[in-house]
């Protein structure tokens, strides 16, 4: 038998498959403002003013804004409370305000901040929903096909779904997103023209309101209420949205809406009367009513001639695959209007031309809103590369036959695409804004370079690399004696580890922490530096852990002179700024050249230094290093109560060179309990010094010995932490469960 010939097409690129269309063009629809214009009331409250330079920021930027500028800059050092002068000027401006941020981690994190700032308007959070997701994709050198495989996030979708529900019936929104919000979402005109709206003394036929519920895809369940069912019980109607936490009650009497009301699911009390309700879509993937056959026509059109491209381009195996795979997709679709990868045909399902962009998040703000880019010298950059890669990956489905070349359309916004959505008012937060912003505010930015405690830019002290370790030693060992933490920052791994080795062998409290430590020892390694249980933290590019620590009074930057990444000006800045929050903050440079990254990280640095000092000197302030209570900050909750995650890791190899990281330490006894939600967590599951070494775990106290019973109570608490959204806490377990397994 003749093997089928493996075809590998020289260069896949050379032929476009889809041409990309300017964004004036490539808009999926036309776009409405859903809420008439009006100003959004927006209450805060603080038990605290605004001080330093706040006050002088939330001025410059508010009446910025109000004079027409659309780009500002917002350049606030680390600690001069940025949050809270972005929460002013939103409630200055008064407009729907979108806040993008680049993780999921400092997404919950402000989700948090905004939420206890905002109690009385909508602050929603909207992330990915998936906990796990590998996309399809082809790697042609190993003629390797990789499935589809995702886990969704049942939380996290109804926050989303929360999101978009009140971004359309309200004015007074928050949202807080990070690159999630450039995907692809349902139409906004269609989400909004299926949403049920009914009101109190008005007539409706009862079947006819079922008929809706069930049309924007609400299922019928007489037994159990749940999100996205509704039950039926003579002349009342009882639904759960899918965005929501109670029930929604209707009750006819005939075809008259005798009462409207909201009532607790779990009691039945009612807990709001109500004139007027509306039930948005329990999914935001929602079309109006049409035959499947308009669909599956236009899905046999774009095969016919994409068969025909490849058969003349001589590609057998291509075509014979293509046609295969999407002729069972259309027997799906034309079998039960569902099949595995649907939204690679959203274009054609949708009905948009070629070189379309899907709708997103951004689309359902009309264009009266407010755009706030937190952490912009790294977010602006990764909205960019969104759109390159998912390209890339699909380009290739499509050249080699798994994909029709409608796939493509199933994209995130391209950077110029997300540059053309941009409101009449857009602020970019940053301690060290990038070229792109200050473009775009033509150099001109608002300092927020006081802090409210008074603290001051730390000290730098400059070393040729020659005897730069006798030097290092002697400050930890002072450093050490007053009680302080010292953070080491390297260019590898390797010299990560060895300089750990050496500050062991020399008698000094060492570990090391880089990529290849498993993100939830990191957060086990942050708890034993601050809680002293070692002095010395040795890392690469220790500025991405978002690292906050009052203890560390010393940086020290090795090969300082080194440019590139790890040493250009923003990561200098961003590193000695660690360094920020402690009253003797000082930072090491050793280095034997002085770059232009060095001179100008310096320079500013010393600039910033010297207005502090002036600062305080006139208004009479001591600075005081920052205190935070450890028990309440070393906690690892949900973003609806306190802090997620941005990361998981799925896959872990046993450091075995160098030091090995810290076992998680056992949380204290004199930890408060908070009323949030989230904050019931099960603290007696801990790992002990064998398990990061495969053995399995132990459990405190454990009145049951029996591993099955083990395992089944460490797969419930799983479930319970992936349903609060703490994300650090179910990968954790998760990964106790694969080592007892």
């Amino acid at each position: 038998m003749a093997r089928a010939r493996k075809t590998i097409t020289p260069d896949p690129y050379a032929k476009p498959i889809a041409k990309p269309l300017p964004p004036e063009q490539s808009l999926p629809g036309k776009l409405k403002q859903f809420q008439s214009p009006t100003r959004a009331e927006f209450i805060l409250e603080s038990p605290y003013g605004a001080a330093g330079d706040q006050p002088k920021a939330i001025e410059e930027i508010t009446n910025g804004f109000k004079s027409g500028d659309q780009f500002q800059t917002l350049l606030g050092v680390t600690g001069s409370g940025k949050t809270f002068t972005m929460a002013n000027v939103i409630k200055n401006v008064g407009k729907p305000t979108l806040i993008l941020t680049h993780n999921k981690t400092l997404a919950a994190q402000l989700y948090q901040e905004f939420k206890a700032f905002f109690p009385h308007n909508a602050v929603e959070y909207f992330v990915s929903y998936y906990d796990y997701f590998q996309p399809e994709a082809y790697i042609p050198h190993t003629d390797t096909f990789i499935e589809k495989d995702a886990s969704i996030n049942d939380e996290i979708d109804k926050l989303r779904l929360r999101a978009t529900a009140n971004l359309l019936t309200r004015r007074d929104v928050i949202i807080v997103a990070s690159v999630s919000c450039i995907y692809g979402l349902g139409s906004p005109s269609e989400y909004f023209d299926l949403m049920v709206r009914i009101k109190k003394g008005d007539v409706y036929d009862r079947d006819k309101i079922l008929h809706d519920l069930v049309r924007i895809q609400y299922t019928r369940n007489d037994f159990s209420l749940e999100r996205g069912t509704f039950r039926v019980h003579g002349d009342v109607i009882e639904i759960q949205p899918s965005y929501d936490e109670e029930g929604l009650r209707i009750e006819l009497f005939g075809d008259e809406v005798d009462r409207l009301c909201r009532f607790n699911i779990v009691t039945g009390e009612v807990t709001q009367e109500l004139d007027e309700m509306t039930v948005a879509p329990a999914k935001h993937f929602v079309t109006k009513e049409e035959g499947r056959a308009g669909i599956l026509q236009r899905m046999q059109v774009e095969l016919t001639e994409r068969l025909a491209e490849l058969d003349k381009e001589g590609k057998v195996l291509e075509s014979a695959r293509l046609s295969s795979r999407t002729r069972y997709d259309m027997e799906m679709i034309r079998e039960t209007g569902q099949c595995s990868g649907i939204e690679n045909y959203s274009r054609i399902i949708e009905n948009r031309a070629p070189g379309t962009r899907p709708f997103t998040l951004i689309d359902y703000f009309g264009d009266d809103w407010l755009l706030m880019i937190d952490e912009s010298h790294v977010s602006i950059p990764q909205v960019g590369g969104m759109a390159e890669g998912d390209k890339s990956r699909k380009t290739t489905l499509v050249q080699y036959g798994f994909r029709l070349p409608c796939a493509l359309d199933n994209r995130p916004m391209n950077f110029a695409e997300f540059e053309y959505m941009y409101p009449k008012q857009v602020l970019f937060v940053s301690a060290t804004p990038g070229d792109y912003e200050l473009t775009k505010t033509g150099g001109v930015v608002t300092e927020q370079i006081n802090r409210p405690t008074g603290l001051l830019d730390p000290k730098i002290e400059m070393f040729p690399i020659k005897g730069q370790m006798d030097v290092l030693l002697y400050r930890i060992e002072e450093v050490v004696k007053k009680g302080d933490r010292v953070l080491v920052t390297t260019l590898t791994k390797k010299m990560a580890q060895d300089l750990t080795d050496f500050f062991v062998e020399a008698g000094i409290r060492a570990r090391y922490l880089h990529s290849d430590i498993k993100t939830l020892e990191r957060h086990e390694l942050i708890r034993g530096l601050r809680t002293g249980e070692f002095d010395v933290l040795v890392g690469i590019n220790l500025l991405r852990e978002g690292l906050d620590l009052p203890e560390v009074s010393m940086v020290a930057i090795l090969d300082a002179d080194k440019e590139g990444f790890l040493r250009n000006y923003r990561s200098l800045i961003q590193t000695m700024g660690r360094a920020s929050r402690n009253v003797n903050g000082t930072v090491l440079l050793f280095a034997d050249n002085m770059t232009d990254s060095l001179d100008k990280a310096i320079t500013e640095t010393a600039r910033r230094r010297a207005v502090q000092e002036e600062f305080n000197k006139e208004h009479g302030i001591t600075p005081k290093s920052v205190t935070r209570k450890l028990e309440d900050d070393l906690r690892i909750n949900d973003p609806l109560g306190d802090i997620g995650d941005d990361s998981v890791d799925d896959d872990y190899e046993d450091d075995s060179n160098g030091i090995r990281p810290m076992e998680p330490l056992q949380p204290s006894s004199k930890t408060k309990k908070k009323g949030t939600r989230g904050s019931k967590r099960d603290n007696s599951v801990i790992l002990s010094p064998s398990t990061s070494s495969g053995q399995a775990p132990h459990r405190a106290k454990s009145k049951n010995p029996d591993p099955q019973s083990k395992l089944e109570d460490l797969e419930k608490q799983m479930k319970e932490a992936a349903a609060r959204l703490d994300f650090e806490e179910a990968a954790r377990l998760r990964d106790i469960i694969r080592s007892m397994k």
